[in-house]
């Protein structure tokens, strides 16, 4: 029986489906919108509202739910006791546009403006709502010294905030369509004569390429653009605070906005980027560059430390201090698992906690990760299930990885440490040295808009390293990351 068959297999009418089935489909043609043409395109919309004046030769349409119910008294209802003449003048100011292109007026009643059709023609008014989410501080992306506002769903009022942070007319704004039936807006930000054309073109026709229904989030977006998307690793920074895409903006990155989704993607991005936080620019150079290097040994730890672990309790005990090996005997004489499989046991349940924290309400989640940790390694241990010093090194490992500024690289380098504690298992140090040649040879082949992910290592410029794996002192840095490939290198004209 084939899924047609079985659909059929109840009193479903078949003649119901094919008539259903070759009912025609309203596009979105350009010709005239017509009041019947325009009502067509919104057939079987019970929420649309249709309001008709015969005596005015008026009809207005539109979403009752997506408008200010304020401004269409105070635009349209209010001013329709006049005459024809009178009427006809007043919809000839500048707030009432015309438009013979039926794409624009479907487009404009989902965006919440409503449709005047006046005596053939169609008339367009901006009445939309202005509700939405507050501008409230970043839950994901916290700092203790800096501006603690953050992007919000709406787009409109994104672009306000950037434009805020960077009050030039050399900044630019293009506005995309992505989704064929979603056709959620995209806007693309950059500083003329400094960000490169060459990448806005190349960013713009990866954007317009994408054929899918719909784009409901810029994550989404990202993924469907990325050069590489079967590679572990983000390759496109993404941020919800105005501040740090305005330091991108004037780096000579490019910038992007997608309606309903809080966040803005930059590139080109490398690989260094999601170890920065606009924390390190308000900190004391000096301290600002010990936790960028502190980060970068949270690297280090989260995705070999474990992994260690494994490799010398099952290979090379000889690595061991003596006053340490025999606690280590003592506390693996009860476990009845190997290295390996006590220690992925162990990093499942922290996944587990971890993802259970982050799922349920903020006190909740709160209380379960810290008595479900406790609980769970006191437990284990007093069971002989595993050794106290694997909890240790996996507690450790954990912790590194939350000093990682971004989530999504946190995440991505979580899904390493289980390669690492596999391959430390199978092969010892020899398979650690491996997953390392393995990672960098990765890291140094990925590109984001064609260039290099790995830089300022891979290609090596010495020069910037010193706004990326260290925070220089503003006077030293002069000009702008070579990844951008600016068309403007001078940043700063600061004598030391």
């Amino acid at each position: 029986m084939n899924l047609k068959q079985w659909f059929l297999k109840d009193d479903t009418d078949e003649d119901t489906i094919q008539s259903t089935k070759e009912k025609p489909v309203h596009n979105e043609k350009s010709v005239f919108p017509s009041y019947e043409h325009i009502i067509g395109q919104f057939s079987e919309c019970s929420d649309l509202t249709e309001r008709s004046y015969p005596s005015l030769d008026l009809s207005i349409v539109y979403f009752e739910h997506l408008i200010d119910l304020q401004k269409l008294e105070w635009e349209i209802l209010s001013k329709l006791n006049q005459n024809i003449d009178a009427l006809r003048e007043l919809l000839s100011s500048s707030n009432y546009i015309r438009s013979d292109d039926s794409k624009v007026v479907v487009k404009s009643i989902l965006q919440g403006k409503v449709i005047l059709f006046f005596q053939g023609e169609t008339i367009i008014v901006d009445a939309s709502s202005s509700e939405g989410r507050a501008i409230n501080q970043s839950e994901t992306e916290t700092v203790i010294n800096g501006p603690h506002d953050s992007f919000v769903e709406s787009a409109t009022t994104n672009l306000s905030l950037i434009r805020k942070k960077v009050k030039s007319s050399h900044l630019k704004c293009i506005n995309l369509s992505v989704g064929e039936i979603s056709k959620t807006e995209v806007y693309i930000l950059y500083l003329e004569e400094i960000a490169n054309p060459v990448l806005i073109k190349h960013l713009m026709e990866r954007i317009e390429a994408i054929e899918i229904n719909a784009v409901n989030d810029l994550n989404m977006l990202v993924q469907l653009i990325d050069e590489f998307p079967n590679s572990p690793f983000p390759q496109f920074y993404s941020s919800e605070r105005p501040d740090v895409v305005a330091n991108k903006l004037f780096d000579g990155k490019i910038v992007g906005l997608m309606d309903q989704s809080p966040y803005a993607f930059c590139t080109p991005t490398n690989f260094f980027d999601f170890f920065q936080s606009i924390d390190d620019l308000s900190q004391r150079w000096m301290i600002g560059t010990a936790i960028r290097l502190l980060r970068l040994v949270a690297l280090f730890i989260t995705v070999s430390f474990t992994a260690y672990y494994v490799s010398v309790t099952t290979y090379h005990y000889e690595m061991i201090p003596e006053a340490l090996l025999n606690n280590l005997i003592e506390s693996r004489s009860k476990v009845p698992f190997p290295p390996l499989i006590e220690a992925l046991l162990m990093e499942f349940t922290i996944e587990l906690l971890r993802e259970a924290g982050a799922r349920l309400p903020t006190k909740i989640g709160q209380t379960i990760g810290i008595v479900g940790g406790i609980v769970i390694g006191q437990a284990s241990v007093e069971a002989g299930i595993t050794s106290n010093i694997l909890i240790i090194a996996v507690a450790v490992s954990a912790i590194s990885s939350f000093v990682i500024p971004s989530y999504i690289m946190s995440a991505s380098l979580r899904i390493v440490r289980f390669g690492f504690i596999i391959l430390a298992g199978l092969w010892g140090n020899i398979g650690l040295i491996f997953g390392v040649s393995i990672l960098v040879i990765h890291l140094t082949g990925l590109t984001n808009l064609k260039t290099p992910y790995f830089f300022p290592l891979s290609p090596t410029y010495p020069n910037d390293l010193k706004n990326s794996i260290i925070r220089a002192p503003f006077a030293w840095v002069k000009g702008r990351p070579h990844n951008t490939l600016t068309i403007n290198v001078r940043k700063n004209k600061m004598k030391n």
